[in-house]
This record gives structure tokens, sequence and C-alpha cells, in this order.
């Protein structure tokens, strides 16, 4: 903590549960005891990774998300709710209130004939809003903890079997080795740049990932993203989560990288 020995006092904690771009997770419980020791916010940006509460297998991720002060857990995004369904859940109650309310009479009329603490403009910044959260609460009616359960479950089981797909064919490799969630970053290697000395082979490699991108959507196949990133050539970044999407969906999109990027 050299904040403090700098004579600095830190605003909050950040830590994440499930990173953009390779799905990873802070250790929660770990850097819920230091802010607790010094006092200290702790947010959680569970944007991603929050859907994995409702799976018991896989909850364990999120250890220690229950100290935080605050949370950020993003429906459209693991659970499959449409855009935009975000939540920002806080310890504190009544504490949206104090930061956002502006008790604007022509608006928020207090003489009403029910409990006026329904009235949820004043929690929030934008104060008119869509009412985002009833497609989430009719989902959830449909589904249950359970229905979802077993969606989260059958997507991490999918990424599994992706994993060990990509690792068993000739030409791929992964960027991280064991992905921790339903991000799977991973190249292809063309034949022909295999035997290549280092340098020119990572030079040559920045180019194929947006190649083999172009020609799928040409083809209209499939589309997937890649990710540039300043130490690595661009990679391929697959993410599960599609509770529509097959094996078979997904041994296709291996053979169709490997089948574009020979032809380059």
């Amino acid at each position: 903590m050299s904040p403090f020995r700098s004579g600095l006092t830190p605003l909050f904690v950040c830590c994440t549960a499930g990173t953009t771009v390779y799905g990873a997770f802070d250790p929660i419980e770990k850097i819920a005891d230091i802010c607790e020791r010094h006092k200290i916010w702790l947010h959680v940006d569970a944007a991603w990774g929050g859907g994995l509460l409702l799976s018991k297998e896989h909850r364990y991720k999120l250890a220690g998300i229950e100290r935080a002060n605050s949370v950020t857990w993003n429906p459209h995004k693991l659970m499959g709710a449409l855009l935009q369904c975000s939540a920002c859940l806080l310890r504190q109650d009544g504490l949206l209130f104090q930061c956002n309310q502006m008790s604007a009479d022509y608006l928020f009329m207090q003489d009403k004939p029910y409990d006026v603490s329904f009235d949820t403009g004043d929690k929030a910044i934008q104060c008119g809003r869509h009412n985002d959260v009833f497609k989430l609460w009719l989902m959830w009616k449909s589904k249950g903890m359970e229905g979802y359960r077993k969606q989260i479950n059958m997507l991490m089981d999918h990424a599994a079997y992706f994993t060990q797909r990509i690792k068993e064919t000739e030409g791929y490799e992964m960027v991280v080795d064991s992905p921790e969630f339903l991000n799977i970053c991973f190249w292809y290697i063309p034949s022909k740049l295999r035997k290549l000395d280092p340098a020119e082979k990572k030079a040559r490699l920045e180019k194929i990932a947006p190649k083999i991108k172009a020609k799928m959507m040409e083809r209209g196949t499939t589309m997937v993203g890649y990710q540039p990133d300043k130490q690595r050539p661009n990679f391929f970044r697959m993410i599960i989560s599609n509770q529509a999407i097959t094996r078979d969906d997904l041994d296709f999109l291996i053979k169709e990288i490997v089948e574009i990027g020979e032809s380059l």
C-alpha cells in the first residue's frame, strides 16, 4: 500500500471479476482483507463475470464479493438480457439518494398514495430512464435460478470443450493456456509461418487474425473478434456467451479458421 507511505489516501479500490480480454478474476477475498484493514471502499466490477454467481459450481471465482461496498453487474452480458440492462448494487442503504437526489418538486410530489421510495428517478444520475430491470425480472421468472444455473454451466462446459479442441488441433496456440472464464484467446499459425525465425513469425502473425476475420465475414459464416496487444501479435478472442451455441458450431469455427488460414 505505497500510497499511504507517500501521504496519499486512496479513494477506493476496484477489483475485477471477469476482465474484458482474458476473463481473469482478481482475488477478491485477499483484496477485501486489505480494504477492511485500511477502511477503504471496495468496488467489484463484475459486469462480465457476475453471472457466475447463479451457478453453484462456478461462483467460487467470486468468493468475497459479499464483502464489497459496491458491485457493478451487467445482466445483458452473461445472463443474455437485451441491451441495456446494468445494475450498480450498493451495500449502504440510501446512498444513491444522497448522491443523486435533486428533490425536484415538479417531478416527485410527496403526497402520493403509495410509498414514494418507489420513485427511482432520484436514485440515478439519468433521472428519467427506461425500466431496464423489467426484462431481467421477466427472464428470471421464466428461467428461475435453476434455469440460469444450467445455462451458465453449459457455457462453461462449451468453453472447456473449445479450449481442448484448440489444443488438440495442429496450428493453434493458446494465449492463456488455462482460461478462467468464457474468454478463449488463441492464435492460428498457418503452416507456412511455423518454421520462420521468431521475429519474422511474430511480424507476419500480427496480420493473420484480421485477415481471417475479414474472410469469414465475406463468406458470411461467422464473426470472431481479434485482440490488439502491444506485447503480442493480434490474437482471436472467442467469447462463448450465446446460449444457442452448440459443439458443432465450435467444431465448424475451428475448421473454418484452418481452411481460411491455409489459403492466405
